[in-house]
């Protein structure tokens, strides 16, 4: 449905030039644009017990943050706030088509889909992202300053919830109209400001911290029972320091830490199971009751097209050709014998297995088993 159109830039030439080292104005991106939504559905949205939702105000330099599910929106008056909701592909088919065009770049990095809503003047100040962010300027105007990372710059919070930034030089300056799209690298300031009624779409990207990489680990370790080699010294000398820990400790511990990471039989399935659980609530909905197999495959001969449910997070891993695929869907792990590729593939590349695409599952019972339980999960479902 949307078509990137980067004009004179091939994605290989945006990637070399641009991804992770500076911001760019992508005039029309979107040529002809047509929003997903409108501001009363993401208002819908914001009004639901599982969406994440929050708002933002500034009058008079005083700015505010409140959090949802919120009861309406006529208290705010119709200048000087900023509705935002995450994570909308999760909840809106048509919205989430707006990621597509951007999944030149590894499912795994993808994170959601977050839409705003903002009145003349609204915003949420100056600040800045760990993570890359495509902004997709929806219906209305909204004007954008976006710099290059700059060391000087100070983080403050005029609110307890709101990190903003000091003053920063722009090299972007724009009034960005309906198609129009920005990208903005990790931590590059940038504001933007509504100058009328006005929607934004932004694709996010996952930039996992050192820390979170670590905690994951930790609870994969806790949860599988995985203790792991332990400390020992069988050469160690005598020392009148019983105080001190020495160099030669500090390097066995650090080897053993490295060692634990450095695992490459562990260390897929842990990431892979890490990075594909949802961080948001995903609208999933089992059959009842549940399909038998049989009824599976006679809807699928019969010409049905199957959808992977919004916000699903579906990546796999291959050591080599004739190892086996270890297939992660929603944190899980299903291991797929070497020759299966195709299959990892309909499942991860695809948001719509199409007609054709679904005669694959069809040819061998494992691979029909397999669709049955992602279909009665929830997770992948008969498209009308």
């Amino acid at each position: 449905m949307y078509q990137l159109n980067l004009g004179e830039l091939s994605l290989a030439d945006f990637m070399q030039q641009y991804w992770q080292k500076q911001p760019l104005l992508i005039k029309q991106g979107f040529k002809n644009f047509q929003d997903p939504l409108s501001a009363d559905e993401l208002a819908g949205l914001a009004l639901e017990d599982d969406v994440e939702s929050r708002l933002v105000e500034c009058r008079d330099g005083n700015w505010q943050l409140e959090t949802g599910p919120f009861e309406d929106f006529n208290r705010y008056g119709d200048k000087d706030w900023t509705i935002l909701v995450q994570a909308v592909d999760h909840w809106h088919p048509p919205a989430a088509e707006l990621i597509e065009p951007f999944r030149f770049i590894p499912n795994w990095r993808i994170d959601d889909l977050m839409v705003s809503f903002s009145t003349p003047g609204g915003g949420v100040g100056p600040h800045l992202d760990q993570y890359d962010v495509f902004i997709i300027q929806g219906e209305g105007k909204r004007h954008w300053r976006v710099g290059m990372p700059d060391a000087s710059l100070k983080q403050f919070c005029p609110h307890p919830r709101l990190l903003q930034v000091t003053p920063f030089t722009a090299c972007i300056d724009v009034i960005m109209e309906p198609g129009d799209i920005l990208y903005i690298p990790p931590g590059c300031p940038h504001e933007g400001i509504s100058l009328e009624n006005s929607l934004n779409y932004s694709v996010g990207f996952r930039a996992p911290a050192q820390k979170d990489l670590l905690t994951g680990l930790a609870d994969y370790l806790l949860d599988n029972d995985i203790t792991g080699k332990r400390f020992s010294d069988p050469q160690r000398s005598l020392t009148g320091n019983i105080g001190a820990i020495s160099e030669q400790d500090l390097d066995q511990v650090q080897q053993l830490l490295v060692q634990l990471v450095s695992d490459r039989d562990k260390l897929p399935l842990w990431f892979g199971q890490y990075i594909t659980q949802a961080k948001h609530e995903l609208d999933q909905q089992e059959p009842d009751p549940h399909y038998q197999a049989e009824e599976i495959a006679e809807y699928l001969e019969e010409g049905s097209v199957l959808a992977r449910l919004g916000g699903l997070r579906c990546s796999y891993y291959q050591a080599n050709e004739s190892s086996d695929i270890q297939l992660f869907i929603n944190g899980t792990t299903i291991v797929l014998p070497a020759e299966e590729q195709v299959t990892a593939q309909l499942l991860c590349d695809s948001k719509r297995i199409d007609q054709q695409q679904c005669l694959h599952f069809t040819a061998r019972e494992e691979r029909l088993l397999l669709l049955t339980d992602l279909i009665n999960q929830g997770l992948w479902y008969f498209e009308e």
